[in-house]
């Protein structure tokens, strides 16, 4: 297994250091089919090139013209299976988190709850490598209070850091019958206000937690970005007075998250490169927002 897992990462590495030399080709095959389209003259750094590329280019499809990157191959397969989570916390939670990861777990289909007991971060992820894993997700808490989530995809990663706010759990609500309960259904989802280039990259990192739903799923989740703070919420719908009559129940939990770190590997690699990090002097840009307008 060790020797399978080292093939895979050398695979992996070796296709991405491929990526700047295939984004330059494209580059040249994208000057020259726009000189043929427009009717100009081939550059004249690409006229020694020109007939080999111009070959590649009449070989090219839709599948073949746009290179792929190491963010396509993260998520290549998720389409072929439903996801499988492994949900865990810090060491010694306190019972606040563990009633939060049990409430998580209903959350995510397909999520397994694991005590973490005194095992390290990397004996878990090689556990979950062997037992075919997705995804593996685990909480963080201060002082009695979950305050960071941490999205680790396998076998590769990326892996996504989060703080948590506002946390409210199904536990802390007073009135149960107006919470009701969780249905097993997968959820549809409604992802809004992630239209720059690394909210793209979060919501398809939140996204692929969940699998396909049925059209008739009744279970709605949501992820809303307001000023770089995700808003989850959690809710069903019933339509009592006809198609025309909506009636929206949460049924919780509901909590924020501010992204602040995502890596290109798994959570128990320390030397993998940072893809994206909150620096301190980022807070002070009140105006700059990263994830959507």
């Amino acid at each position: 297994m060790l020797r399978r897992n080292r093939r895979l990462e050398k695979e992996y590495l070796f296709r991405k250091s491929k990526e700047t030399l295939e984004r330059t080709k494209y580059e040249k095959k994208r000057k020259i089919r726009e000189a043929v389209q427009e009717g100009k003259p081939i550059p004249t750094e690409l006229r020694n090139e020109e007939a080999q590329l111009r070959q590649e280019i009449d070989l090219e499809d839709e599948n073949t013209a746009v290179p792929r990157t190491h963010i396509d191959d993260e998520y290549a397969k998720a389409s072929e299976r439903d996801p499988k989570i492994l949900l865990t916390t810090s060491r010694d939670p306190s019972a606040p988190l563990i009633q939060f990861t049990k409430e998580l777990k209903l959350v995510f289909p397909n999520a397994q709850v694991v005590n973490r007991g005194g095992q390290v971060i990397s004996e878990i992820v090689e556990s979950c490598r062997a037992h075919d894993y997705s995804d593996v997700v685990l909480v963080h808490e201060h002082r009695g209070k979950p305050d960071g989530l941490i999205v680790c995809h396998l076998p590769y990663g990326p892996t996504a850091y989060f703080q948590l706010c506002n946390v409210v759990s199904r536990h802390d609500i007073k009135d149960k019958k107006a919470m009701g309960t969780v249905p097993q259904a997968y959820p549809h989802l409604i992802i809004n206000n992630f239209t720059t280039k690394l909210g793209e990259r979060t919501a398809n990192i939140l996204k692929h937690l969940f699998p396909v739903p049925k059209p008739d799923t009744k279970r709605i989740i949501t992820f809303a970005n307001d000023q770089d703070y995700i808003s989850f919420r959690h809710h069903i719908y019933a339509k009592p007075g006809g198609p025309k009559s909506i009636e929206l129940k949460e049924i919780g939990p509901r909590f924020e998250l501010k992204l602040f770190k995502i890596k290109l590997g798994t959570v128990d690699q320390d030397e993998a490169q940072n893809e994206w990090v909150l620096k301190p002097y980022m807070n002070t840009a009140k105006k700059q927002k990263f994830l959507g307008n």
